[in-house]
């Protein structure tokens, strides 16, 4: 398999419903509960690209540009953007979905850089060389 190949097979989409118990008082999704969501989904991305132990090393401008709402439904889409000898960098997108409309918006993004460790919890390469 190519890289090309390989960078669309780890696309990972979750979907989640927005609780009141995620929310704050705003009775919106918190922000570090969006981030650790994003966090998780880069995780899984990464490890579906290469098939090892991945950490988080990073994370880059994270833009929160809408309000997510209790009572929605987000999707989170997690895309390998770079490859790195030992990291890999993803790019997560959450979107929020009403319920009952057809309405979708763009509420986050974000990017993770993601590395491969070994049994040592050392860097190891990303690829086979």
């Amino acid at each position: 398999m190519n890289l090309e190949e390989r960078i669309k097979k780890a696309e990972t989409r979750i979907f989640k419903a927005v609780f009141p118990n995620t929310t704050n008082h705003y009775d919106t999704l918190f922000g570090g509960t969006a981030l650790s969501l994003m966090d998780e989904v880069a995780f899984i991305t990464a490890t579906r690209f290469s098939r090892l132990r991945m950490v988080t090393v990073s994370s880059d401008r994270i833009d929160f540009t809408r309000p997510i709402p209790a009572g929605t439904i987000v999707e989170l889409v997690g895309k390998v953007v770079k490859v790195g000898r030992t990291s890999v960098q993803v790019e997560v997108e959450l979107f929020i979905e009403q319920m009952y409309q057809e309405h979708r918006e763009k509420a986050i993004t974000g990017v993770f850089t993601m590395v491969a460790v070994g049994e040592d919890k050392q860097p190891i390469p990303v690829l086979s060389e």
